[in-house]
């Protein structure tokens, strides 16, 4: 079975009413938004997965009470139902949904998708390679980090983990980095898709295999092509 392309026509199927939730917003504990449309397509997702594959455990940004004890059981799928909530509540296209499947320990299938664009790259998949010279950095970085930058590049904020892991893995950009630090919702599907593609990926300094990471810490990450 797999998963991912099942999710995907789920998010397609609800697209529409996904985008009419997006002005209906609030602010969470760490002033980041949650709208209606992150928490319709977390339960869209819930719903799948409960009815398809209920073996698996959930571990999502919008649940965290769930997630450490999701983090020991066998079969796992980690969810980002929509990254880049602050793009998505603002009208903007770029935001996306992150998918990642692990059991016992290994990753299975990956999925990043940008609904409103209509570009999904799940596992497997066979992409044509662009070349470039453009360096994605985060929107977390303050404007010191930012002054901090080595010359050389042309750097790019976009405000959406999805969208940059999906630059990176496809060469629209020649890397990607977080030097703050993002949880595993955010980047796992991406640091997987990047290694199935080949890429350099450095997690908390050290090179990146393909390890299941923890929900309660954050990570600090690159990625670039070799």
């Amino acid at each position: 079975m797999n998963i991912c392309e099942s999710i995907a026509s789920v998010i397609k199927s609800n697209l529409k009413e996904i985008l009419s939730l997006r002005n209906q917003k609030e602010l969470k504990s760490d002033n980041s938004y949650v709208s209606k449309g992150d928490l319709l397509c977390e339960s869209l997702i819930k719903e799948y997965i409960k009815k398809n594959c209920p073996e698996y455990a959930l571990i999502s940004e919008e649940s965290p009470e769930d997630n450490m004890k999701s983090y020991t059981s066998d079969k796992i799928i980690i969810l980002d139902p929509i990254d880049g909530t602050e793009n998505f509540v603002s009208g903007l296209k770029e935001w996306g949904v992150a998918v990642c499947i692990y059991e016992y320990g290994k990753h299975k299938q990956s999925m990043l998708a940008l609904p409103e664009l209509d570009l999904y790259l799940l596992s497997g998949d066979d992409i044509p390679k662009y070349k470039s010279r453009i360096a994605g950095i985060s929107s977390s970085l303050t404007k010191q980090d930012i002054l901090n930058l080595k010359d050389g590049f042309e750097y790019r904020i976009i405000g959406c983990a999805v969208y940059n892991m999906y630059s990176v893995v496809t060469g629209s950009f020649y890397s990607f980095q977080n030097p703050k630090g993002a949880k595993v919702w955010d980047i796992i599907p991406g640091l997987n898709l990047a290694l199935e593609h080949n890429l350099k990926v450095i997690v908390n300094n050290k090179p990146y295999h393909g390890e299941l990471l923890r929900p309660d810490q954050k990570y600090i990450f690159s990625i670039e092509q070799n």
